[in-house]
């Protein structure tokens, strides 16, 4: 299972990490870090998405837009 990561995108006080990972079923598992902090305050949460995709890119672009969304939205923190 490899997993893979594409450049991540500063939004303020956050740092947006899409990441993708091939299943076993050869479809593809999004899931996005939103890291903030510096140090021994940092904070990193994992979101893990459900839906798979059929190919690595659109894993990536999802998980990219979700984070964005989450970042954007006070109220789903």
């Amino acid at each position: 299972m490899i997993q893979s990561q594409t450049t991540a995108v500063s939004v303020g006080k956050y740092l947006v990490s899409p990441l993708s990972k091939r299943r076993a079923d050869g479809r593809f598992a999004a899931s996005v870090s939103i890291r903030s902090g510096r140090g021994s305050s940092t904070h990193d949460r994992v979101l893990r998405l459900t839906p798979s995709f059929a190919t690595q890119a659109e894993a990536m672009r999802y998980a990219q837009r979700e984070g964005l969304i989450w970042v954007h939205d006070p109220a789903s923190r």
